[in-house]
């Protein structure tokens, strides 16, 4: 491979990975630095350096694996060893071989994260918990906040980073146990034709493309990346899924001053929509049934949603220690959904084994504008460095749902032997306006860390918010509007102190702090969160969240497997709460979780990678009432107070590597009042890789080895959402 340094741009920290949102970063990423990287190998890491280096050629290898040591935001203004804060990233290498095609595929594998579901009122999509609170609404795309409730896939992906913990000053509102950012895949200074072909059991075929044209006389790469995919639920009868999905990206500039990147994505899904098995009123688990049991109904239920995303991303490095970026993104995301929602109507109706078949729609539009311009780099004062990242954010956001379908509950099910194909009342189709929400935002923020002496880092980040947000409600469609509106302003800060005890090693102390507003989800959530939930817009200020971190990493091994450990509590000062006289919501609530975790990434030997976490978590629900009802004391629901994952191959020849993994879940309750919960689970998956040669191999992974019946979701303890079953896949791998 040829890397080619050249004069001009300064870059403040070292092996900045390229960001999605728009280009490859060789020029930005380290000092002074741009990659032409060969089709059979990709850029290699440079230390950072205050140094004018004249042109030289150079010759590298690097396989990025499961460690990574930068993150893409330039927000995070030291490489992860050096940052004080949790942050778990899951590389595309990682990705691939686990066999994940969405991104619940690998949330469900990542300890520290248990998901929810939704059923309509609470819109359907990714719903992850992290460190015990909700971050339906703090999934980024290349650092900019994706604001549609929607299914993320992997194709476009090239890793997942998630950074846990409360923090507002990274994005904004929301944050409070961590945020989530999707890395896109750029364009490269390198031709090559790749893709894949995947067959499996339960009817899958899924192909990709991934095709990357450079051309360097006019400094210009083009990159496109699509996918199709077909399946039937494993496990699961009548319950199929499909999508498809494009995702181009031009970078003009490359290697030069000045970028220029305009990307976009477009997916579709057409699935049938699968609420799972209901969950008994007298064990206050799911009702044992065959796993394949659906109570849905084909002729009627559907899952239509779509995503388009188009960004612009400019880029002027105006010296060595100054570079400038805007990003302007601007997206569209539609839900539009018939559903059957199972449940007991009462005891009896359990005992007699009649289930409750309620319907459930939705049709919603959401829309988002958002512009964020940034300076970044590195200056002295004082006789200290400072790497510092500094900009402002203008957003604004709308919600339209339409009242397209008045769903009646379906015909009632043999909880044994349920009929999908039962008849059912008609479906009323309208197209009355039933809500309309508005949010703006306007902040603005500065990062830096100061290398106080060659073994202590001080990390510091401010961020403030203007945030206004309208709601607007039609009760009777068409005939009855309310109006609520929130208007409040945050700020928001961390800071933490860095020991280098050697130079692969660092030990950390850290406190964080993060709002949630009023009407943050609104058009986004329903009644999963019962009245003093994130939904409801009233005129109250912000929930305040803040966190204190103990922490230590390192590097060993030659600094190819990345140790990380933590110790950390979570306290939610003044949540939400219903006062016991008056029902009024009032900020008097209290939450906290307190907890450590453990994490291994990377290399043991050439031929041995793995990546492990485990997580321990106490989420308690201190002081929280709602509907009359007292939940003070009681564990927060849907947590998983200890999660597990490990992932590990070895290569035991130039051509043969095996690897295998382990997932556990420990139990979860469902309800506020801790009378509900899933069981805890154990998942096991296998992988075998062939290299065929050097433009072929195959994978075959077997997933949910022991055929286990998993409930990895719920909405409020109702119904119970049925993870996959065993399941066999076979991939040919192709690059030209």
């Amino acid at each position: 491979m040829s890397i080619r340094k050249t004069t001009g741009s300064s870059l403040f920290q070292a092996n900045r990975s390229r960001s999605a949102v728009g280009f490859a970063f060789a020029s930005c990423a380290t000092v002074g630095i741009a990659a032409e990287t060969s089709p059979e190998e990709s850029t290699s890491s440079t230390p950072s350096s205050a140094l004018e280096l004249g042109t030289t050629d150079v010759k590298a290898n690097h396989d990025q694996g499961y460690k990574v040591d930068q993150a893409s935001s330039h927000k995070f203004t030291a490489p992860l060893r050096d940052t004080p804060k949790s942050v778990t990233v899951i590389t595309e290498e990682l990705i691939k071989e686990r066999g994940a095609s969405s991104l619940k595929d690998v949330l469900r594998t990542t300890p520290g994260i248990t998901l929810g579901a939704g059923e309509g009122g609470t819109p359907v999509g990714d719903r992850p918990f992290i460190r015990g609170y909700e971050a339906s609404t703090d999934i980024m795309i290349d650092g900019v906040r994706d604001v549609g409730r929607n299914t993320h896939e992997a194709f476009n992906i090239e890793r997942v980073e998630i950074v846990k913990g409360p923090g507002s000053a990274y994005t904004g509102r929301g944050a409070t146990g961590g945020s989530i950012n999707l890395v896109s895949k750029v364009a490269q200074s390198e031709d090559f034709i790749a893709g894949s072909l995947t067959l499996g059991t339960d009817q899958l075929w899924r192909t990709t493309l991934d095709v990357n044209q450079f051309l360097p006389d006019q400094n210009m790469a083009f990159r496109l990346n699509a996918m199709k995919h077909e399946a039937d639920t494993p496990g699961r009868d009548d319950v199929d899924v499909k999508r498809w999905g494009l995702a181009p990206t031009v970078t003009f500039g490359l290697n030069t001053p000045t970028r220029a990147t305009l990307s976009y994505y477009h997916m579709e899904t057409d699935d049938m929509a699968d609420l799972g098995h209901p969950v008994s009123l007298i064990t206050g688990k799911p009702t044992k049934v065959d796993r394949d049991n659906f109570y849905g109904l084909v002729d009627r239920d559907f899952s239509k949603t779509s995503a388009d995303i188009a960004s612009i991303v400019l880029e002027h490095d105006v010296n060595e220690a100054l570079t400038i970026r805007n990003t302007t993104r601007g997206g569209r995301t539609l839900l539009d959904y018939v559903m059957t929602r199972p449940s007991f109507a009462n005891v009896n109706a359990e005992l007699n084994g009649v289930v409750l078949r309620d319907g459930r729609a939705r049709n919603s539009v959401t829309k988002s504008l958002i512009n964020q311009t940034e300076a970044f780099g590195t200056f002295h004062l004082a006789g200290l460095q400072h790497s510092y990242n500094t900009g402002i954010e203008l957003s604004r956001e709308t919600i339209d749902q339409r009242n397209r379908y008045t769903v009646a509950a379906g015909s009632p099910a043999d909880l044994h032997h349920p009929n999908p194909h039962d008849g059912f009342p008609a479906v009323t189709r309208g197209n009355e306006r039933i809500g309309d929400s508005k949010t703006s935002t306007r902040a603005a923020y500065v990062f830096d860390t100061i290398a106080l002496h060659e073994q202590w880092d001080l990390n510091l980040g401010l961020r403030y918010d203007d945030y206004n947000v309208t709601n607007k409600s039609w009760n009777n469609p068409g005939t009855v509007r309310t109006t609520s509106k929130n208007t409040s302003d945050f700020w928001n800060y961390q800071v933490g102190l860095v020991f280098k005890p050697l130079p692969y090693g660092s030990v950390y102390v850290s406190y964080g702090t993060s709002s949630n507003p009023a009407g943050e989800t609104v058009g986004q959530a329903g009644g999963a969160d019962g009245a003093a939930g994130g939904a409801s817009v009233n005129d109250l200020d912000a929930e305040k969240n803040r966190s204190v971190e103990l922490g230590t990493k390192w590097d060993v091994f030659n600094e190819q497997l990345s140790l990380t450990a933590a110790i950390f509590r979570t306290e939610k000062t003044n949540g939400r709460s219903q006062d016991p006289t008056t029902g009024a919501v009032t900020l008097s609530g209290n939450s906290r979780v307190d907890g450590f975790e453990l994490g291994l990434a990377g290399k043991i030997t050439e031929a041995w990678q793995a990546w492990a976490g485990y997580t321990y978590l106490d989420p308690e629900t201190r002081k929280y009432r709602s509907g009359g009802n007292d939940f003070s004391g009681k564990q927060m629901k849907f947590i998983a107070p200890e999660s597990f994952s490990l992932w590990t191959t070895y290569a035991l020849t130039d051509k043969w590597t095996i690897g295998g993994g382990t997932n556990y879940m420990d139990a979860r309750y469902l309800d506020d009042a801790n009378t509900r919960k899933l069981d805890a689970y154990w998942r096991y998956d296998a992988m075998v890789g062939y290299k065929v040669n050097q433009n072929l191999d195959l994978q075959l992974n077997v997933l949910n080895l022991a055929d286990e019946t998993i409930y990895d979701a719920s909405h409020v303890g109702v119904f119970a959402n049925v993870a996959p079953g065993r399941s066999a896949e076979l991939t040919a791998n192709f690059r030209f």
